[in-house]
């Protein structure tokens, strides 16, 4: 098992248990190295000081805070160490909300909680009474110099951790939201069909990354001398005019695919000509 990221204690109330955690998920694309392009040698990354006019090794490096215009306050590893918070090794649970008043775009990171061995029947007790209450539990945790607000939420397999973005982090877009616009009965229904038509279970597993696989495919074309082909281009796409027609369309397209769907109220289907059709279907 690969090494936890963070270890320590949960606690809530008087009750305490010893955790791990472990890192949830990350990306895993292709990455490339920086090579000069007359020799194809591998390009380093070095630290310059132009006081001294020379790189500088690692050991050399230390962190300073600008506090005035090239004025910095060193601070020393052991100066962090002292200021650790006591959730640098507890993490207390604070409050439990409701799962469903929880928006996602406050989840940042995500990380598997493993209980130790005197800790697994409190693990079991605090996931069990989560799931029967539909209760995720907010608690606080310092990692990677830092304090982080986290949610505790409990899965079929145990109880998974995700830090959370603060609220001045979370974006606020001007013009975000739902359009002013007055919608038919009748398109709110052939899209509801539609939707039904899409419908399946998640399964996570079915979807890829197609960018991802054309590099590996131009990656073993370039090593065995091929020509590299270029993929099939998306059509040029228009805003659609008139939205049921787009709707009967699009049920139309659907038909046979995954599963019948009852045809709209307002007769029969209308072909929209491909520049408004919207967005082909996958």
């Amino acid at each position: 098992m690969a090494a936890p990221t963070w270890s320590g204690y949960l606690t809530f109330g008087l009750i305490s248990m010893p955790v791990r955690l472990f890192s949830g998920a990350r990306s895993n694309g292709i990455s490339f190295n920086m090579l000069h392009r007359d020799d194809k040698s591998r390009l380093k990354q070095q630290y310059y000081c132009p006081v001294d006019n020379r790189v500088v090794e690692r050991d050399e490096i230390v962190k300073g805070f600008e506090f005035r215009k090239d004025e910095y306050v060193i601070i020393e590893p052991d100066e962090i160490k002292k200021i650790e918070p006591k959730t640098a090794k507890t993490m207390e649970i604070l409050e439990f909300v409701k799962a469903t008043e929880v928006d996602p775009v406050y989840f940042e990171s995500s990380y598997y909680m493993v209980p130790e061995e005197a800790g697994r029947r409190p693990y079991a007790l605090l996931s069990k009474a989560l799931a029967e209450s539909d209760y995720v539990a907010i608690a606080k945790i310092t990692m990677h110099n830092r304090e982080y607000t986290v949610f505790l939420r409990p899965t079929s397999g145990g109880l998974m951790l995700h830090t959370m973005y603060y609220k001045e982090e979370v974006k606020q877009v001007e013009g975000f939201g739902a359009p002013d616009v007055e919608l038919k009965v009748s398109e709110l229904k052939v899209a509801h069909q539609l939707i039904e038509a899409l419908a399946g279970k998640f399964e996570p597993e079915k979807y890829t990354d197609s960018f991802q696989e054309n590099l590996k495919k131009l990656i073993e074309t370039k090593l065995a001398g091929g020509e590299v082909a270029e993929v099939e281009q998306p059509r040029k796409l228009a805003p659609v005019v008139d939205l049921m027609a787009a709707l009967k369309a699009s049920l139309e397209q659907m038909e046979g695919r995954k599963k019948p769907v009852a045809s709209a109220d307002e007769g029969p289907a209308v072909a929209v000509p491909k520049k408004k059709a919207g967005k082909k279907s996958s």
